[in-house]
């Protein structure tokens, strides 16, 4: 009570003073955080996000109770409707000028129920486009015998998956290593990266059902025309985060991404598809006049 005395006859004695509690939170003036930043990273942080969104989201999974070997630990990555794969092929498929992909689609919720059926859809479509195309290439001739290749969906799967993760894998490791060297480098979590990867060979899935037309220019057009679509997807979400990297480890960068994406497009093109003819002698065959007779069968 004696404090409160002395501040009323202050107040008494000069009515113009002030008082200040000491329980009122003090006010930050706003511009004095944003004369901290550059004027240049008000795009990064549009496209990529601040760092405490950054750290907060690529940090969520920590928020998981249940232990890694359960099922419910998995069962979190599968949690997405219908629409949200839908909107998320849509983005692959039409990417916008500018937009970031993980920003705009997967950082809210990552997935990997998208990523497995589009790989598994992708892997089965190559390989029954494969076989349908070579029969067809061989439709007519006497000596031909159609025997399905079921190996090409085990070599298909092998492929397909071991990039759907293995580049992942590598990209996540360098850009985490990148990050320890350069403050401004934006490390995506590994399960991100895996988005991005899985939702851009949906582009594939039709274009692997285009390929059993039997002329090769007609595929090789397709080839750039998917290159073009699911490559921009993939130089859109990471070189805003590379960018303020070293110029040529940056560039260095995107086109080993770009280099990989066009080498699992042309190599499964040249394998499935466009696989040189061998001839294989068939079976010799007894004729009844006491002769025999060789065909040659492709």
């Amino acid at each position: 009570f004696a404090e409160f005395d002395d501040a009323a006859n202050l107040l008494a004695a000069n009515p113009d003073a002030t008082t200040i509690s000491i329980d009122e939170p003090v006010e930050i003036p706003k511009n004095q955080h944003s004369r901290l930043q550059e004027p240049g990273r008000e795009e990064d942080d549009e496209l990529l996000g601040t760092d405490d969104s950054d750290k907060t989201e690529l940090l969520a999974g920590q928020k998981k109770s249940a232990p890694f070997w359960t099922f419910e630990y998995y069962q979190t990555f599968f949690d997405v409707d219908t629409y949200q794969v839908l909107d998320r092929i849509k983005g692959s498929v039409f990417p916008v000028p500018g937009k970031n992909f993980v920003r705009l689609y997967i950082r809210s919720n990552p997935d990997l129920y998208g990523p497995f059926w589009i790989c598994a859809t992708l892997v089965f479509t190559i390989a029954v486009s494969g076989n349908l195309s070579n029969f067809f290439i061989h439709l007519g001739k006497p000596t031909y015998h159609y025997v399905p290749e079921f190996r090409k969906v085990s070599i298909a799967a092998t492929t397909i998956y071991a990039y759907a993760w293995l580049v992942p894998l590598a990209l996540w490791g360098f850009l985490m290593w990148r990050n320890s060297k350069v403050m401004n480098i934006v490390s995506y979590s590994f399960l991100e990266i895996v988005c991005v990867y899985g939702y851009s060979l949906f582009i594939y899935i039709p274009t692997a059902i285009l390929w059993i037309i039997p002329q090769k220019v007609v595929r090789w057009v397709l080839v750039v025309f998917s290159l073009c679509l699911s490559g921009s997807v993939l130089v859109m979400t990471f070189w805003p985060a590379v960018r303020d990297d070293n110029r040529r480890i940056a560039v260095a960068t995107v086109a080993t991404i770009l280099l990989l994406h066009a080498l699992l497009a042309v190599g499964c093109l040249a394998y499935f598809f466009d696989a040189p003819e061998l001839d294989i002698p068939a079976p010799i065959t007894p004729a009844h006049n006491g002769t025999t007779v060789i065909t040659k069968s492709h």
